[in-house]
């Protein structure tokens, strides 16, 4: 590593994208993988709009019980 680094043509903010929308990668364990890709592919929808559909219903439940 260098002691020092020139920044003087340098551009602020060049790769800044207020409207990024971060994504977090999620995981599944393979029998559960496996198990909602032959779901998704049966009902002819995408995994995450499937896992996505899962995961509303719970929370709807969730704060039913509540």
């Amino acid at each position: 590593m260098k002691d020092q680094y020139d920044f003087s043509k340098g551009e602020r903010g060049k790769f800044y994208k207020p409207d990024a929308v971060f994504r977090l990668p999620v995981y599944l364990d393979e029998q559960v993988q496996t198990y909602l890709t032959a779901k998704a592919d049966a009902k002819g929808v995408d995994l995450a709009e499937l896992v996505n559909d899962m995961l509303k219903k719970d929370i709807e439940l969730i704060e039913m019980a509540r």
